[in-house]
């Protein structure tokens, strides 16, 4: 497997372009990504109750159709919440992206990602579309453009490409990503878009990119909220041409493989730029009894105010890792647990077995004192395990979502 920072235009068959179109004061804020042919589309979205217009828009279309060509995606303005007009602000922008790009209006999407309850700026939005859709292009720098234009309060744009080889042909996986607060399991206040120019049946699109989220995308959390936005979706053109993906082989899993580099390591620069965020935070726990068991464990601790706050004063406060996951409704013997804390500095053991270890402050702290901590935890409840990734809890934090609409 090939890897580089290329970005979403690297597959063969698409083109993107990222302009400031006055949505936000000064930065980028209009995305659009297209596909030269017809691409199968695989989606993900927020499960919360509360979902953005787009978001509504996006799900009857995709129940009515398999394949999608163009996405446009603002910045600055989530149109959630907007009621009646905020749909029709999305089905119109989706008409007009259809209309500047001869497509079928069931061809697109749009998607919004900023404040909720502010009504988008039709005049502005849809003269945006119009000119952003015809400086569509393949080079580097309008993929660029494209990932920075979707970010909010990201301090850097997040992607990826990977190429891999089926049957001797190569194939390529791009993805992008924005998000860096209002982040919780379950998707996260982001937005997430993968192209890939692979040969393969819709049914095996779904299988590799969703069971990809789980371990990705609904592993991270910054602040335990999730939002009204969260979307998540893959492009595949079918224009590297490769032996047609019909079947879980090894060709399958070579695909799976790179899709879950990409999800994860986009899922990961999310976390790292979290609001705020002086850590970036890995739970690595073992022994659980069921998966399920295991991801709300994880997430406990991932999600504790009192653990974020520790790591950001860097505290060896392993009690409050044990009393998270305590407090996490999954049943388990604290007396038969192990905790312990490492990062580049090296490793530390906190407690185990019921009691804790003696340890010494000094070299915990210079293992805290590292911006990449591990919190690594082992269960004797049975053999399933999962990673999950998170931050710390700041002053920043609390300043930047104080002042988020000012």
């Amino acid at each position: 497997m090939k890897i580089t920072k290329d970005g979403i235009t690297s597959p063969k068959g698409f083109l993107a372009a990222g302009e400031h179109i006055g949505i936000k004061k000064i930065k980028k804020d209009l995305a659009i990504i297209y596909s030269e042919k017809p691409a199968l589309c695989s989606a993900v979205f927020t499960k919360n109750v509360v979902k953005a217009a787009p978001l509504k828009l996006a799900m009857k279309v995709l129940n009515e159709t398999d394949y999608i060509q163009a996405i446009a995606i603002n910045s600055g303005n989530a149109n959630a919440c907007t009621g009646e007009q905020g749909y029709l602000d999305a089905v119109d922008s989706s008409r007009l992206l259809a209309k500047c790009l001869n497509l079928k209006e069931n061809e697109v999407l749009v998607s919004s990602t900023g404040v909720i309850g502010q009504l988008l700026n039709r005049e502005k939005l849809f003269k945006g579309i119009e000119e952003v859709s015809k400086k569509l292009s393949k080079e580097e720098k309008s993929a660029d453009d494209c990932a920075n234009a979707i970010m909010t309060t990201d301090t850097f744009k997040k992607q990826i490409t990977v190429e891999i080889e089926i049957e001797g042909i190569p194939v390529k996986i791009s993805g992008i990503a924005k998000g860096s607060g209002m982040i919780h399991p379950n998707m996260a206040t982001m937005l997430g878009f993968l192209t890939t120019d692979v040969n393969i049946t819709k049914e095996m699109l779904d299988i590799a990119f969703k069971s990809n989220i789980d371990d990705s995308f609904n592993m991270i959390t910054v602040d335990g909220e999730t939002s009204t936005n969260d979307t998540c979706l893959i492009l595949a053109n079918g224009e590297a041409d490769n032996p047609i993906i019909d079947k879980q082989d090894e060709n399958f899993e070579k695909f799976k493989k790179g899709v879950e580099y990409v999800t994860k390591f986009l899922a990961k620069k999310i976390v790292e730029d979290g609001e705020g965020a002086t850590k970036f935070l890995e739970v690595n726990l073992k022994g659980a009894y069921s998966k399920s068991d295991a991801k709300i464990l994880c997430k406990a601790i991932l999600n504790s105010q009192l653990v974020k706050t520790a790591f950001f004063g860097k505290d060896a406060n392993w009690g409050r890792v044990l009393s998270a996951m305590g407090a996490s409704g999954v049943i388990f013997n604290p007396d038969k647990t192990k905790i312990s804390f490492s990062s580049n500095t090296g490793e530390i053991d906190l407690y185990e077995n019921g009691a804790p270890y003696k340890f010494d402050e000094d070299y915990a702290l210079k293992i805290l004192e590292e911006r990449e901590i591990k919190i690594n935890v082992t269960l004797q409840e049975g053999k399933e395990e999962i990673t999950g990734w998170g931050c710390d809890l700041s002053y920043e934090y609390v300043r930047i979502n104080a002042e988020y609409r000012t």
